[in-house]
């Protein structure tokens, strides 16, 4: 993981310190800060699936990962309550995918989180919605 434009929020920064699946995935932080969150990433071929396409769960967890960082940038530990994806065009192995998350509504214990995955030529591959429950601790 690279933090090419350096401007990654710290509560971002301290959860990618134990965050495997995001190591994993090879993703770039390209911004990060309270209520938003830019992810991207080179589809591998180890994730493909039996039809030679990117494993839906990849986009999941990419964005995932972006919605996360942009709820828990306020300060709060936020976890997943609902999570949806719609998969709306395949991704292919070698493709530079990117998810950017905006929280859309917060309160004092709920964040609705909308997100969306577009490929290298600007094509939406996904959408995701998230609610999460926002928990006292703070970072």
């Amino acid at each position: 993981m690279s933090d090419s434009k350096n401007d990654t929020h710290p509560v971002v920064t301290k959860m990618l310190l134990g965050d495997k699946m995001t190591d994993w995935l090879k993703a770039d932080v390209l911004e990060s800060r309270p209520g938003f969150c830019r992810l991207s990433m080179i589809a591998r071929e180890e994730m493909a699936n039996g039809f030679g396409i990117i494993h839906g769960a990849i986009t999941f967890a990419l964005a995932d990962s972006a919605i996360a960082f942009a709820a828990n940038a306020h300060g709060r530990h936020a976890v997943s309550l609902t999570t949806s994806i719609r998969h709306l065009a395949a991704v292919h192995p070698g493709d530079h995918i990117t998810a950017e998350a905006t929280v859309t509504t917060l309160n004092h214990r709920i964040a609705n989180v909308d997100a969306t995955i577009t490929n290298q030529d600007g094509v939406c591959v996904a959408d995701v919605r998230a609610t999460g429950y926002r928990k006292k601790e703070a970072w």
